[in-house]
């Protein structure tokens, strides 16, 4: 008896200390960017080149939970929120301005063309969180119970060219969250609904995308643009920019413009570099920021000033 009550008295302690020392755990998929690229906005100062002026669009609620009442008077809690962080991550990188234009749809004109001048940036970013549920799993066993709670999320973008419309990168990513909470003999811990894994899934899906999206914008040519005012000249964008007094800039006529047959849009032929400018001086603040220019070699005819766009100048 002695022997038996001995063995009990081990088995009761081993599972009631396996309840104590029970935890809730969570997990969810690794991002695919390095930390670097999702730094605090202290870290954004170490990139000296020249930042692109990018212009995000409200992400559209693809899914049911879009039509129930679980959302804002716009009907479109999960695709802002879907926004914010990859507007956050872009700009943590320190590579980009990120400008907001919630009001896509308003962006097009008779022509079928953008109006890059109510976008103010070169690149609009748009997309929608295609897919997204719930699903909660359990785990039972004689003497213990795991409640899983997952959720996954499938966010897509797209990254459009506002000069000419044209998407020129699209991707679609998936990303998923879960916790989990365990039981002994009805000692441990509960998990209750956790909301927080809604926000989790839908980053885990943006981590995912942030690196293709930050190369496609990199890989793609930096531009400005000039501006006559009465003989003087000047350049968009300025110190926020990463545009340094003493720099220099091509400035290239764009070539004429053809009409796609198959897609309706104007096509730009290449075109060719008629001068170089300096930059001299700064005016301005924020989004109207501008730079003083002075032309440093070639000649810039004043009546063709909206024909041409300023590049930087490679090495």
């Amino acid at each position: 008896m002695k022997k038996y009550l001995f063995v009990l008295l081990t088995l009761s302690s081993t599972v009631l200390l396996s309840a104590c020392t029970t935890s809730t755990k969570e997990k969810l998929n690794a991002p695919l960017i390095s930390q670097s690229q999702i730094a605090p906005n202290s870290m954004a100062t170490e990139f000296n080149g020249l930042k692109r002026l990018v212009a995000i669009g409200r992400f559209s609620d693809e899914t049911k939970r879009g039509n129930s009442f679980l959302v804002d008077q716009n009907n479109n809690r999960l695709g802002k929120q879907a926004s914010d962080i990859l507007s956050s991550r872009l700009t943590a990188s320190g590579k980009f301005i990120m400008l907001e234009r919630p009001d896509v749809q308003l962006l097009r004109s008779e022509s079928n063309q953008f109006e890059s001048s109510k976008i103010g940036a070169d690149y609009l970013i748009v997309g929608s969180v295609s897919e997204f549920g719930r699903r909660t799993e359990s785990d039972i066993a004689i003497f213990s119970r795991n409640k899983i709670q997952i959720a996954n999320a499938t966010v897509n973008v797209r990254l459009i060219e506002v000069k000419t419309g044209r998407i020129v990168y699209t991707e679609e990513a998936s990303g998923e969250a879960r916790t989990e909470a365990n039981q002994v003999l009805g000692v441990g811990k509960t998990a209750a609904y956790d909301t927080s894994l809604d926000d989790k899934a839908v980053s885990a899906a943006i981590s995912k995308l942030v690196s293709n999206i930050m190369n496609n914008l990199m890989d793609s040519p930096w531009q400005a643009y000039l501006i006559d005012n009465n003989g003087s000249l000047f350049m968009t964008g300025g110190k926020s920019q990463g545009i340094k007094l003493g720099h220099s800039f091509a400035v290239i006529e764009e070539g004429n413009k053809v009409k796609n047959p198959q897609t309706g849009f104007l096509i730009a032929l290449p075109g060719e570099e008629v001068a170089r400018v300096k930059v001299t001086g700064f005016v301005g603040q924020g989004d109207d920021e501008l730079s003083i220019v002075s032309i440093q070699s070639g000649k810039i005819d004043t009546a063709k000033i909206p024909q041409y766009v300023i590049r930087e100048i490679k090495d």
